[in-house]
């Protein structure tokens, strides 16, 4: 059984022993804020010049596989009322707000030749507005809306989109990056959901499938154009100028054994972590750089066995290691919840699922939102995820949290989210003071309702509520946007939570029904 996670089993075992002993007070310099996307909040989706992203197109194409036909043309409105959505950061005492610029956008079809500057001044607006309550921003260059226009090149699948997305890059550092206060950048978020995006047309845009292939094309590209924007910063942007740091929001679900008793089921949480996060965190924070050697060797004989002449996993040169290895000053990590997983032997289609070889469950006993399936309140999955990447990358990354949040109808008492939020904080109090984990901040998902994907406007993540049948789209405070602001105000979370958190342990352990989840 790996060491590793043995520790991360003993965790566990000691929570309840370590509650008392634990520190409920945030460090001075810890973060506090909330996230969003452009694509989800700001609408004017054509408006001064904007481009058609490929969720304009996929949700104008194919809306019977958006909740309710919705599309994101004017989520919630955010493009007119962003000094709203600062208000609200303001009111909520907020650090930091973590929020991501349209491509399209900026460049309307993705290439450097035609800038918009209008939406430059929209992004300057939204930043001023922030440096004036003293908010630092947090800024994703991409959060999954590319431009349709190189999507018709092939999107990510296309290595051409790699000079593209450096392109993109340097009109961000030169108009934003010259503030002192602009100096948290994440070049992508989640790039295993955005791979997904050659999956199924039924569930992520764009619409292409190709499982299996485009997969592991759109990752490698995309690591490729991280290390891209991370060396052209070094290059040409001297830190003692800009004074940034760069990093990638990865999603992290943590993996738990369906037996714990079973190595089998042991081995099948190394292979999920392997396929999920070390695929594409390996190549950025290990020492050798590289897709792990075990990775590359399943994915070599399945594409044999399937009559492939060679992998379905692109080969980096050496140079490539060296140049990718590295690129990271801290991890921006979205961490949600977990499920279990067992071994699953049988073969199917040409799909990074079949290749990974590990059947997701999660049990009918676990609180789960009503909103999002894959959502269920599991917050020792946060301590156990710090913990791994502190294990396995070193201690000198520290950890934003990028996106952590819970879904739910809409409500204005939103109880089960503040329970969330008061369980979650209180597993990653645990790490920072008992654990030692290097921790920076959290942010939480998200700032207001808003567009979530093709769930659309029927899973509710934000601390103010946003009424999308109001044209104003009027936004209301929720209880736990009140919650935050005493955390934020006192930086001391209320003891009940610990218990709270260790009850959830308990139930964590109980399998009752388990229900398969089709998350890959």
């Amino acid at each position: 059984m790996n060491l590793k996670l043995v520790s991360l089993s003993i965790i566990a075992f000691t929570s309840s022993i370590l509650c008392a002993e634990v520190d409920l007070t945030f460090p001075d310099d810890f973060m506090f804020g909330a996230a969003t996307a452009s694509y989800q909040i700001e609408g004017a989706w054509n408006v001064d010049g904007k481009g058609e992203s490929i969720w304009d197109h996929y949700s104008h194409n194919y809306p019977e596989y958006m909740k309710e036909n919705a599309t994101g043309d004017d989520a919630a409105k955010s493009y007119y009322k962003y000094k709203e959505d600062v208000k609200a950061l303001k009111d909520m005492g907020m650090n930091h707000y973590r929020f991501s610029i349209s491509w399209p956008r900026i460049f309307p079809t993705g290439l450097p030749n035609n800038v918009n500057e209008k939406g430059i001044k929209y992004y300057n607006n939204l930043i001023n507005e922030l440096l004036k309550y003293n908010i630092t921003p947090v800024v994703t260059m991409f959060h999954w809306d590319l431009p349709q226009y190189l999507q018709n090149l092939g999107g990510w699948t296309n290595e051409i989109i790699v000079q593209y997305f450096e392109d993109f890059a340097r009109i961000l550092y030169e108009r934003y990056g010259d503030r002192v206060s602009v100096k948290w950048w994440l070049t992508f978020n989640e790039i295993q959901n955005i791979c997904f995006g050659t999956r199924t047309k039924k569930t992520f845009a764009p619409e292409p499938v190709t499982p299996g292939i485009g997969y592991y094309l759109t990752g490698h590209n995309i690591l490729k154009a991280h290390a891209r924007a991370y060396r052209l910063y070094e290059k040409e942007f001297p830190r003692d100028k800009q004074h940034g740091k760069i990093s990638i929001a990865k999603e992290i679900m943590w993996p738990i054994a369906l037996n714990e008793s079973s190595e089998c089921d042991q081995a099948a949480v190394n292979k999920n972590l392997l396929f999920t996060s070390r695929w594409l965190l390996d190549p950025i924070f290990s020492k050798q750089g590289d897709y792990p050697q075990e990775l590359k060797d399943i994915i070599a004989n399945k594409s044999k066995e399937q009559g492939f002449k060679q992998s379905r996993l692109p080969t980096f040169t050496p140079e490539e290691v060296k140049y990718i290895r590295g690129t990271a000053d801290y991890l921006g990590l979205n961490e949600y919840t977990s499920y279990l997983v067992t071994m699953n032997e049988k073969k199917g289609n040409v799909s990074m699922a079949d290749d990974m070889g590990v059947t997701i469950y999660i049990s009918d006993t676990w609180i789960t939102s009503k909103n999002s399936a894959w959502l269920s309140m599991n917050p020792q999955s946060m301590r156990s995820v710090l913990n791994w990447f502190k294990d396995n990358y070193g201690e000198q990354y520290g950890v934003l949290i990028t996106e952590n949040g819970f879904a739910d109808g809409g409500d204005l008492d939103d109880d089960m989210r503040i329970k969330y939020y008061g369980t979650y904080f209180a597993e990653m109090l645990k790490a920072i003071h008992i654990d030692k984990v290097k921790m920076i901040g959290h942010s939480a998902w998200a700032l207001i309702d808003n567009l979530e994907w093709t769930t659309a406007y029927t899973s509710k993540f934000g601390l103010y509520h946003v009424d999308f049948k109001d044209p104003e789209r009027k936004r209301t405070p929720k209880k736990s946007s009140y919650f935050m602001k005493n955390l934020t105000s006192t930086r001391r979370l209320p003891e009940e939570y610990l218990k709270l958190s260790d009850d959830l342990a308990e139930r964590l352990k109980t399998r009752g029904k388990i229900i398969p989840m089709n998350l890959f």
